[in-house]
């Protein structure tokens, strides 16, 4: 950690620029938190950022929301904790929140197109340089290397689940533990366990089921009670990034007769214009599906509720695993043998950040595509070359300009391409 440890107040203008910030996905969001945190004011050293992300890869929910709840815990306990968790999701929820009203009243639109173009050839750039970064301390020999690449790849071009991959990794690390370790090395001191940690995880759990308790209690089988169980439950399991947690809720959705599977996408499309987590597509499908399932007289009320609803019992899970693992692991985490496991796991996360990137990339370059399997273990994504965005691409290549051939802030660099990105929409380009 840095010498000199910002003071609380200090800390939270910069947990709310992340949040404001956030876009592009866990990438781009482990990619700004490691600049803000790691390389702009060096409050957490490279290795210890490194070892916070793979316990956060361990952890069902949101990686990204609960790195900045561990970062914001680490330095300055559980009231920094909290801080850096809610204002890494407050600003998207209140985004989304309006933007799932405004999609109530008026439907379909095409918000903030070339904006959000331009945004996202910004992460494309600042994850790159992030991954070079982080993959530089996180991959130390051949077998770290190995283990990056075979988790980009089993990611990229099969159909392997991601918690699979992590645990791969994590055996493997502790298999390969050395038995003596070299001369001179000592193991790290373990710090002091925080009092009233039970305390506190049974506070968090508290908290955490209480509003789906009282869903209950007042209204039994309703729509909040049904989303409240689905979405907390789902919050304990959901492993393997949004991607897999929407495919859960999606059918929960359809099958509660919540949401059809277009309005699905078009909240889909909503949260990727949001500052925060993907998963706060969750607020999306609570408020519209409480809109649309409730009495007229009650509607906005309930779609409202539905939305905070949706938003506390995926997010306040974090918390508890944060305030009840971080201490744990901060203790266990040094021993040797889980140690080489986190190591190869923070290998692993670089070839998982890799695989992200690429997803967004060809997603953000192509406008269609279709992903082919061969005997349900091998995938393949294949773009359709005609379908090119031309001014993506420019602008991602603008913002790699940016980022690796000059000295220009990082808000100064977004503001540039999120300028260009009007400029083409204004010719006519994108």
């Amino acid at each position: 950690m840095s010498k000199t440890p910002p003071t609380l107040a200090q800390a939270l203008p910069v947990w709310l620029k992340i949040g404001l910030l956030g876009f592009g996905g866990p990438a781009g969001q482990i990619a700004l938190l490691h600049r803000e945190v790691v390389e702009q004011r060096d409050w957490i050293d490279e290795d210890t950022f490194a070892r916070a992300l793979s316990f956060c890869m361990l952890l069902p929910g949101p990686e990204a929301q609960q790195l900045a709840t561990w970062l914001g815990w680490r330095l300055h306990g559980i009231r920094g904790g909290i801080a850096a968790g809610l204002l890494f999701v407050l600003p998207g929820l209140l985004v989304m929140l309006g933007l799932s009203a405004l999609y109530v009243a008026h439907g379909r639109s095409d918000w903030a197109g070339p904006v959000l173009l331009g945004l996202k050839a910004a992460v494309v750039a600042l994850v790159l340089q992030a991954l070079l970064k982080i993959g530089k301390r996180a991959i130390k020999d051949r077998l770290s290397a190995f283990v990056c690449g075979a988790a980009f790849v089993a990611l990229s071009f099969t159909t392997v689940p991601f918690p699979l991959v992590i645990l791969a990794a994590g055996v493997l690390g502790w298999a390969t533990t050395k038995k003596t370790t070299e001369a001179g090395d000592k193991p790290a001191p373990r710090p002091a366990p925080l009092k009233g940690q039970g305390k506190t995880a049974l506070a968090c759990l508290a908290l955490w089921i209480a509003p789906i308790a009282l869903a209950w209690l007042v209204a039994p089988g309703s729509v909040l009670a049904w989303m409240g169980l689905s979405f907390g439950g789902l919050a304990a399991i959901s492993f393997g990034g949004a991607y897999a947690a929407l495919a859960y809720i999606g059918q929960a959705a359809s099958g509660f007769g919540w949401l059809t599977a277009a309005q699905m996408l078009d909240g889909l499309g909503l949260a990727e214009t949001t500052p925060g987590p993907l998963i706060l597509v969750f607020v999306f499908v609570g408020f519209v599906g409480a809109f649309q399932t409730a009495p007229v007289e009650w509607a906005w009320l309930l779609a409202v509720l539905g939305g905070l609803m949706a938003a506390w019992v995926t997010f306040a899970p974090s918390f508890l695993w944060i305030f009840a693992g971080g201490p744990l692991f901060e203790r266990w985490g040094r021993e040797p043998q889980p140690a080489r496991a986190l190591a190869l796991i923070s290998a692993a996360s670089v070839g998982v950040i890799g695989q992200l990137a690429l997803w967004f990339a060809i997603h953000l370059f192509f406008r269609s595509g279709q992903t082919m399997e061969v005997a349900g273990l091998v995938k393949v994504m294949l773009p359709d070359v005609a379908s090119l965005d031309y001014g993506a691409l420019g602008l991602t290549v603008l913002a790699l300009m940016l980022v690796f051939a000059t000295r220009l802030p990082m808000l100064a660099m977004i503001a540039v391409t999120v300028a260009a990105g009007i400029l083409l929409k204004v010719v006519g380009v994108a």
